[in-house]
């Protein structure tokens, strides 16, 4: 086969729900019997799974022409070495994008929405019909890159988490979170819910809904209209910008410190308090988390590394 180039293009998929429901199952029948005897609608299952896997094929031929196809799932990416010179193209929902570009070094990704029917793909802006004119674009340095910025958080034990939407720090259930934090010059108790550090890539995500929430009850407190805040930040913001949920005020805990950016020179300071059960996570994956107990110190700070989205 004579390709374009030699460059290895690295299509990111993941696992439908049908894929999902076949491993906790065993197989489609007992599937779609678990489903069905639920009152759902398991054709949907079906078609989002032939759809995806459809689209998948026709991604790996298009890029087959084009230079060194490789498809890695989306559960390998921790521990996938990346080449220099690798495109990365992720199929599948917004959330693959963020998961998939903490992982890359400088590598450009390349976002593909399987479904414009299903998912807005806010971070997929291209189809699999798209491909043949973007990626000779992008051998040629000719495709606008843009820039994101990314979330760092690093314990006072040397371990590392990058996020591309948003971090969580907290409690894995739903019992108060307890933490002495600090930033500016100004510190803090505090028992809440759990604080979200947001990147501007994610101002449309968890930091857009705890926004439009607090809107929402301030108005009604003040019998007023809700307020009509800009949720959307531009994704190469040089800050982040922190909110804690649910902060209860008493003797030994203040409520004052709940909101404000975190620049690059001045990182978010959290000292946990939590005797077990303290965590922090990415993006929305819980299972991919650092523990964060008793004694544990966290710096919250934008990171040197970028993200690269072609666009």
């Amino acid at each position: 086969m004579e390709r374009l180039s030699e460059n290895k293009l690295i299509i990111v998929a993941r696992r439908t729900r049908l894929d999902e429901l076949v491993i906790r199952f065993n197989t489609t029948a007992q599937a779609k019997f678990y489903v069905e005897h639920l009152g759902a609608d398991f054709s949907d299952y079906v078609c989002e799974h032939e759809n995806y896997y459809r689209v998948l094929t026709e991604t790996r031929a298009v890029l087959s022409c084009l230079g060194r196809v490789q498809v890695v799932d989306r559960s390998f990416l921790p521990n996938f070495l990346f080449g220099p010179e690798d495109i990365v193209f992720a199929v599948g929902q917004d959330g693959l994008v963020a998961n998939t570009l903490k992982y890359l070094s400088g590598q450009v990704l390349i976002g593909v929405n399987p479904d414009p029917n299903r998912w807005d793909g806010v971070l997929l802006p291209f189809q699999v019909d798209d491909l043949g004119k973007i990626v000779p674009e992008v051998f040629k340095q000719k495709r606008p890159i843009k820039e994101v910025t990314l979330a760092q958080v690093v314990l006072n034990d040397g371990q590392t988490l990058l996020a591309v939407n948003d971090f969580f720090i907290g409690q894995k259930t739903h019992v108060s979170a307890r933490y002495t934090l600090g930033i500016n010059g100004r510190e803090e108790r505090q028992s809440s819910s759990g604080i979200i550090v947001s990147t501007g890539l994610g101002s449309t995500g968890w930091m857009k809904s705890i926004v439009h929430g607090a809107s929402q009850l301030l108005a009604q407190l003040l019998d007023e209209q809700p307020l009509v805040a800009n949720e959307k930040l531009p994704w190469d913001i040089p800050y982040l910008v922190f909110f804690v949920r649910e902060p209860f005020p008493s003797r030994i805990f203040s409520a004052n410190l709940v909101f404000g950016r975190i620049p690059e020179q001045k990182p978010l300071r959290v000292l946990s308090e939590m005797a077990e059960n303290g965590v922090i996570f990415s993006d929305g994956i819980e299972n991919d988390y650092l523990s964060f107990n008793s004694g544990m110190e966290a710096l919250i700070m934008p990171a040197d590394q970028k993200g690269q989205l072609i666009v």
